[in-house]
């Protein structure tokens, strides 16, 4: 098990320096200069940008950014004054994850619960239900769905606020908004997964020891139908807590979405590569997760992986 985590956790390693060489190049080819301001003169940009070190090689640039980000620092915002790219993400951060963990909360206990009961009833009515849902979670995007949500439940029928983000009250839509597409893919998921371990040996040797469905259904079939969810949530996990863009745009939530995309439109070096470098860290720590909880859960992993 240790040689399998090792693995892992140098693989993850690996990922992420290869994740902060190719943005850091990536955002120096992005079209603009960062202070290409119509209000800054020749002088003052050519100050800006000796301040913040683009006049000298790209790869003393690239080298110093390295030794900044072995120390956790992500630099200073070119477009919020005095403010660093760690505080705006520790202020914008836990915003985004409350409303991933209420979302993800949401999709998965229900995701599962749906897919659980379409295997146990295929070709129902229930079966067809929760099918129908799970199709119409993954085909509408979220923003459509969250245009919805406000105009039935908000507007129209007045039970429960459009935006902001204020109290429990207001985070129920936005948190459905977010759940809806990944729980439609849960369920999808484990309905498939259930029904393939039914047909296993395992499940009739089961049966034709007298075992009880619901025994059956709880000990073997939920226990091994879970492991291709598994595989999944390691990227879920991480998209779901670190927002979604154009929900946290719509409900008005001053999460890491706001800020990514104005960064991207100021050309703000620093906030880009620091927002997305924490991204890409908190994607690969949650995979690494997912590996190891995946390692743990079923040995013929970890043995395959020597």
């Amino acid at each position: 098990m240790l040689k399998y985590v090792t693995k892992r956790v140098v693989a993850a390693i690996l990922t992420v320096f290869a994740l902060v060489t190719i943005v850091f190049f990536l955002v120096r080819l992005m079209p603009g200069e960062p202070f290409t301001s119509a209000k800054l003169t020749k002088e003052v940009a050519e100050n800006m940008n000796s301040y913040y070190g683009f006049d000298k090689p790209i790869l003393e640039q690239y080298f110093t950014y390295m030794g900044n980000l072995l120390h956790g620092n992500f630099g200073y915002s070119m477009k919020y004054t005095n403010k660093t790219v760690n505080y705006i993400i520790g202020q914008t951060f836990p915003f985004s994850a409350d409303l991933g963990i209420r979302a993800l909360c949401l999709a998965v206990s229900i995701g599962l619960v749906l897919g659980i009961i379409a295997a146990r009833n295929r070709g129902k009515k229930l079966d067809f239900a929760c099918v129908l849902i799970a199709i119409v979670g993954t085909s509408i995007p979220d923003f459509i769905m969250g245009a919805l949500l406000q105009y039935f439940f908000g507007i129209k029928w007045g039970l429960l606020p459009v935006a902001k983000y204020l109290g429990f009250e207001y985070t129920i839509l936005p948190a459905c908004a977010l759940a809806f597409y990944t729980l439609a893919s849960v369920s999808r998921i484990m309905r498939s997964s259930m029904l393939e371990v039914t047909s296993q040996d395992y499940i009739k040797t089961a049966r034709s020891k007298g075992l009880s469905e619901l025994r059956i259904t709880c000990k073997h079939q939920i226990r091994n139908a879970i492991m291709p969810v598994m595989t999944v949530l390691g990227p879920t996990v991480a998209s779901v807590l670190t927002g979604t863009f154009v929900i946290e745009a719509i409900f008005a939530i001053p999460g890491m979405g706001k800020y990514y995309v104005e960064s991207v439109n100021n050309n703000d070096y620093a906030m880009i590569l620091g927002m997305t470098v924490f991204y890409g860290c908190f994607l690969v720590l949650c995979n690494l997760i997912v590996d190891i909880l995946y390692g743990v859960a079923d040995p013929r992993v970890r043995i395959g992986k020597r």
